[in-house]
């Protein structure tokens, strides 16, 4: 606890120090916000141009302030006196953080004589303690003032800050091989989707895109299937009404798209379970029936702020493998283990070992009794206890209408996603008068389970496309195998190949690429498009009825002959490895 407080410390008081540079810089900048946040800082400034090539400029002059020996010394003033400071040096935004704060005194905060800030503190007592061969400033970035895109956009400098310069190495070594591994960069490489003015935050899918998402959702399907899931499917479009019974009205408005059809407002649907609950109740149910597990992957549109677009990680349109299970209150807890066990199936086969739990409880806003919040949060903790799975609370972050269990995965670089949720709902039966006919011919409300295992399809895509750097198992390839002849006279033989490939596995992946260019080409275009593997045909193949087989990483594995690379490729396929 300790050593987060100090590197807490240690950023926060760098952030007050790149102001301080900007300002001897740029007199007229304004200043916004300066926040520690992961393995860094940044700090907000309105009326200030500046390009990525200033940022060595100000990052020296950061060294120089840091090695004067200042001190860091906090004052609380009366909200007046620090309103006529601030107006004084033309600073609104600061004035503005005062006016919201309502406090009658506030912390300023003196880094020496050189820089005054409004702040409630954090820092370090002295520059000198400073690790300055452990900071750096990274990249400049927009945004809006508070976050809110009908307010002014500021510029914002981010920088990073550890405790010795090991770390910092170590992480931006890492940050290159994120780079590297960019989900947009490699997409474009492989020819999977692509991004148009056109159409800004929404996804255009090439056929190779197409394979890989077909891939991932056949895995998907197949759980799902032997699981005794149902898939149905709800339309795009749905009315205001429901909207505002729903619940989400209130906490969605801000982001929905509405259209007007005889002179009704529609919505464009922001998430799917309202119309599986209409599915629900087109007639009556009874206790038979339950538990009934509705699933649809269905596309859900949101209005995101331009700003905060980010390839496949942030959208306006995604589809989401949502699943609403009802059930009875005595077979939640069987049924949400069913899930955990479902969902960590998945990430298993699909290559996520490393996955942590999070319980998030009742948020602020909300639906639904109190009674309804304690029962749904102990049922997820007992189940969590009864699987003895470790978890954290996640205070105050659960869904309006209930508590909620997150999975998030990690990749190979370590970085963690929140992927799959289960939501536990009382609430949303009640708004819609959902019920079943019980044994004894009562009238009684099921238990919604909302539950994902990818969440967004899109975002969960581009999560793959980074940690396997594109270079997909040979099952999730969207291109398996590429046959290479070594010139036009055995392009014959080749599909002849392809046709006894395709004869054993008709879902095989398989291309004859006989474009007019050296074998030497064919083979590096191979490598750089992360086919798994290249099969290579010539006299001596056609001669034996055999290839010569070359595995993406492994390089030339010899020859072989048609029975066994098909048992090589089933074998691996259906192993998923």
């Amino acid at each position: 606890m300790q050593k987060s407080s100090e590197i807490e410390n240690i950023r926060h008081s760098f952030a007050h120090i790149l102001a301080a540079a900007v300002k001897k810089f740029y007199p007229k900048a304004q200043l916004g916000i300066g926040p520690v946040i992961e393995n860094g800082f940044y700090y907000d400034f309105g009326n200030l141009q500046l390009a990525n090539k200033d940022l060595p400029r100000i990052e020296k002059e950061m060294r120089s302030i840091a090695s004067q020996n200042l001190l860091f010394k906090k004052e609380l003033w009366p909200n007046a006196k620090a309103t006529t400071h601030f107006k004084k040096e033309k600073q609104p935004y600061k004035l503005e953080l005062i006016k919201d704060l309502k406090a009658k005194k506030v912390g300023m905060v003196y880094t020496g004589d050189l820089f005054l800030d409004l702040c409630r503190g954090g820092h370090v007592k002295n520059t000198s303690e400073l690790p300055l061969n452990a900071f750096k400033l990274t990249h400049l970035a927009g945004a809006y003032w508070r976050g809110d895109e009908k307010r002014p956009m500021l510029t914002r400098i981010y920088g990073l800050a550890f405790e010795t310069k090991q770390e910092l190495d170590n992480h931006l070594k890492l940050l290159e091989e994120a780079r590297e591994r960019d989900h947009k960069k490699i997409g474009k490489e492989l020819d999977l989707f692509s991004f148009h003015q056109e159409a800004p935050g929404f996804i255009f899918w090439h056929p190779k895109g197409m394979l890989l998402r077909k891939a991932l959702m056949s895995l998907h399907e197949e759980l799902h299937q032997k699981a005794g899931y149902q898939q149905v499917s709800t339309p795009i479009l749905l009315s205001e009404e429901l909207w505002k019974k729903s619940g989400h009205w209130d906490h969605y408005k801000e982001s929905m798209y509405f259209t007007k059809i005889d002179n009704r407002t529609f919505a464009i649907k922001p998430m799917n379970c309202p119309g599986t609950i209409l599915i629900y109740k087109t007639k009556p149910r009874s206790w038979r029936e339950l538990p009934l597990r509705l699933a649809e992957a269905g596309e859900v549109h949101r209005h995101e702020p331009s700003g905060t677009l980010n390839g496949l990680f942030r959208v306006r349109a995604f589809r989401q493998d949502d699943t609403h299970i009802f059930a009875k209150e005595d077979q939640v807890a069987e049924e949400v283990k069913g899930v955990i066990t479902l969902t960590l199936t998945f990430y298993r086969i699909i290559g996520f070992r490393d996955v942590e739990i999070e319980l998030s409880t009742r948020p602020e806003h909300s639906i639904g009794t109190d009674a309804m919040w304690r029962k749904a949060e102990g049922a997820l903790k007992r189940v969590l206890k009864d699987l003895r799975l470790p978890y954290k609370i996640n205070k105050g972050d659960g869904a309006f209408y209930g508590p909620k269990i997150d999975f998030h995965i990690k990749d190979l670089l370590g970085r963690s996603w929140q992927c799959g949720t289960i939501q536990l709902d009382f609430a949303m039966p009640e708004r819609f008068d959902v019920t079943y006919v019980d044994k004894d011919g009562k009238l009684k409300r099921p238990v919604i389970i909302h539950r994902t295992v990818l969440g967004s399809i899109q975002r969960f895509t581009g999560i793959l496309i980074e940690h396997y750097k594109g270079a997909f198992p040979l099952w999730l390839a969207p291109e398996q195998i590429w046959i290479l002849p070594i010139s036009d006279q055995f392009v014959p033989f080749a599909n002849t190949i392809l046709k006894t490939l395709q004869e054993k596995n008709k879902n095989l992946r398989v291309a004859v690429r006989d474009e007019n260019e050296t074998l030497g080409k064919k083979i590096r275009e191979g490598e750089m498009q992360k086919i798994p593997y290249l099969l290579i045909v010539g006299e001596k193949e056609q001669q034996t009825n055999t290839v010569s087989v070359r595995q993406r990483k492994k390089g030339n594995l010899g020859q072989m002959n048609m029975a066994e690379f098909s048992k090589r490729v089933e074998e691996e396929i259906n192993s998923k490895i």
